[in-house]
């Protein structure tokens, strides 16, 4: 277990609902925090970089790493897609006195808090609904339809979870839910 004085952030939310805006808003304002990069085993998107937005890794290595337990988390998101934080990515942003902030899925985020309960804020990005959500996901144009359905059928039941973390923020505006998320930072890092 990590020292009780290491600070961790958790910012989750169903695919769509902002959760990723909000974390780069979050890393603008506050130096001390660094992006926990997640490893994935998907292949990467439009600019997407290895190493910088996440670890991408095989499938048969992403196994390895489960079985000799180098992740604080994983899952299978999506069938035969895999994603996960390892701790050695804690390790190395902790060893930097900064504050890992993990912009990860509902059931990863559920599993970090439960792998480091002390020392950490988690925050549930909601969205103001489910057809707005799939509004937005259509809009990003990387769905078929098959996938947007099984994103969209996923978002409501992660909506379920939401009471399972510290704070909620409703995302019916994204400047008002930044803001408010700057306000629960601020707070944590100071506790």
């Amino acid at each position: 277990m990590e020292s009780p004085f290491q600070k961790l952030i958790i910012i989750t939310a169903p695919s769509g609902a902002g959760k990723t805006s909000i974390t780069r808003y979050l890393m603008r304002e506050f130096p001390v925090l660094e992006f926990s990069i997640s490893a994935a085993t998907r292949q990467p998107r439009g600019n997407e970089k290895d190493g910088v937005d996440y670890y991408f890794i095989s499938p048969d290595d992403f196994q390895q790493k489960i079985q000799q337990k180098e992740f604080a988390e994983w899952e299978m998101v999506y069938e035969g897609k895999y994603y996960g934080t390892l701790k050695s990515e804690l390790k190395r942003i902790w060893n930097k006195q900064h504050v890992p902030v993990l912009d990860i899925d509902v059931k990863g985020a559920i599993h970090i808090q439960q792998q480091y309960p002390e020392n950490k804020l988690s925050i549930f990005v909601e969205p103001p609904s489910v057809d707005e959500l799939k509004k937005r996901l259509m809009s990003r144009g990387t769905e078929s339809e098959e996938s947007l359905q099984a994103r969209v059928n996923k978002a409501s039941y992660e909506l379920s979870f939401k009471d399972h973390f510290d704070e909620v923020i409703l995302n019916d505006n994204l400047e008002n839910a930044c803001r408010k998320a700057k306000e629960l930072v601020q707070r944590f890092l100071q506790s």
